[in-house]
């Protein structure tokens, strides 16, 4: 009896129409019972798997546009640059400027996080410390990890316990943008600046983004914050603003 032949092609069409897929779903595109099928075909093409839903979902490696951290949703189902929960959760630690707790991370990726993070402190690849009882996941470098706790110790809202760790992500995304509303130009350039400083790397793209500013906005406001260059008698530089127009009196 002749062994049917399957495509990967079917996938790549199935997953460009529907974006992402589970793995029965992708069983009945192929037209297959088995799942080393799908795998073997996968393969063939340039494909991830979510890091949340337990990696039930794939996507093509061309259709995911991921934000600042490496992450990009869709249909509440999250996808990492990175590659799994644990990967990507090694990746955004190692990196940051002032590391994480857990509820930051939880917060970031819209998932449970403490087995992976325990996993990771087991293995060697991160490195924890406790700050005022809560423990402070770092980099496994020893001079990163130094710089990361010092960071913290110096900008206190980033400490646990303060009031915005008691409210949801939207809605402190939405009491930023009521705030940043109600200031004139400068003020706002100097808010979203010093926002972006608290984010991270990343952070004046996201300001932008969710403040309707222009990065370089941003990226100004925060420089002039940690040169402490900052005019509060101005708004604009001297000279900013519309040229004063000359009147003139009819011949």
């Amino acid at each position: 009896m002749r062994t049917p032949s399957f495509l990967s092609d079917h996938l790549r069409d199935f997953l460009l129409r529907n974006t992402i897929a589970t793995l029965p779903e992708l069983k009945q595109a192929l037209g297959s019972t088995v799942d080393i099928t799908v795998f073997r075909k996968l393969k063939e093409i340039s494909y991830r798997t979510s890091y949340s839903h337990r990696g039930r979902y794939y996507t093509l490696d061309q259709i995911p546009r991921f934000d600042s951290n490496g992450l990009w949703s869709f249909r509440s189902v999250w996808f990492s640059r990175h590659g799994t929960l644990v990967e990507t959760l090694e990746a955004l630690v190692q990196s940051s400027r002032h590391a994480y707790f857990a509820e930051e991370l939880q917060r970031i990726l819209q998932v449970e996080v403490k087995d992976a993070l325990f996993q990771l402190v087991q293995q060697r690849r991160l490195a924890r410390q406790e700050f005022a009882g809560v423990y402070l996941y770092c980099s496994s470098d020893s001079a990163t990890r130094r710089r990361q706790a010092l960071l913290r110790q110096e900008m206190p809202d980033l400490l646990p316990g303060c009031d915005t760790a008691q409210v949801s992500g939207e809605e402190l995304k939405a009491s930023i943008v009521l705030f940043s509303s109600s200031l004139n130009e400068k003020q706002r350039r100097l808010y979203a600046g010093l926002e972006s400083i608290k984010y991270g790397r990343g952070g004046d793209r996201r300001l932008a983004a969710l403040l309707q500013l222009d990065p370089h906005t941003v990226a100004r406001g925060r420089k002039e914050l940690l040169a402490q260059e900052v005019d509060s008698a101005r708004v604009r530089k001297r000279g900013g603003g519309r040229k004063p127009t000359e009147k003139k009196s009819p011949a």
